[in-house]
Parts: structure tokens; C-alpha cells; sequence
């Protein structure tokens, strides 16, 4: 593995005094995702760091509307407000029919 630091920071908050302090990271890649990192940045004439750290951003993101989806889904079961097994497959298939 190879490390692949950025002088672009990648964002590191931490809370002191009620203030955000950004800090650095240092990510450490395999060879082959350095290595398919660097051709999607040269096929889109773009700077390997700025792509990382889009791509971490569009994973926090994701993971971040998961996780509320997540949240609203259980809050409704706690409700009781359930779904039958066939409604949720006719949702499903609504889904792929659009």
C-alpha cells in the first residue's frame, strides 16, 4: 500500500470552545486504487486530491441520508405504521417501472 496524502485538507472537524477547527488527513490507498484514482483524474483533466475528497464527500453524504432513512423507517415501526409483504414488493416494482 502507498500512502497518498494531500495538501488539500480533507475535512477533520473538531470542536474546542465551541469553535470547528479544521485539521488534515492522511488516507492511505492500495496501489490499484491509486492507480484508478489517478486515470479517472487524468481522463477528466482533474487533481487526483480534489477528486478524493469529492468522492468522500458524495460517500459521507450518502451515508448520512441512509442513516436518517434509516431512522424515519423505525420510527415508523414504532408507530405501527407497517407495510404487508405484497404492498412493499408492489412499491418496489412501482420503482422500476418509472
Amino acid at each position: 500500500m502507498t500512502r497518498y496524502s494531500s495538501a488539500l485538507p480533507i475535512v477533520n472537524l473538531t470542536e474546542s470552545q465551541g469553535l470547528l477547527r479544521l485539521g488534515s488527513m492522511e488516507v492511505i490507498l492500495s496501489s490499484d486504487l491509486q492507480a484508478k484514482l489517478a486515470r479517472i483524474a487524468t481522463q477528466r483533466g482533474r487533481n487526483p486530491e480534489v477528486l478524493a475528497v469529492e468522492a468522500i464527500e458524495r460517500l459521507v453524504d450518502y451515508d448520512a441520508r441512509f442513516i436518517d432513512a434509516v431512522e424515519v423507517g423505525r420510527a415508523s415501526a414504532r408507530r405501527g405504521d407497517l407495510l404487508e409483504h405484497d404492498a412493499v414488493v408492489e412499491r418496489i416494482e412501482q420503482m422500476f417501472r418509472l
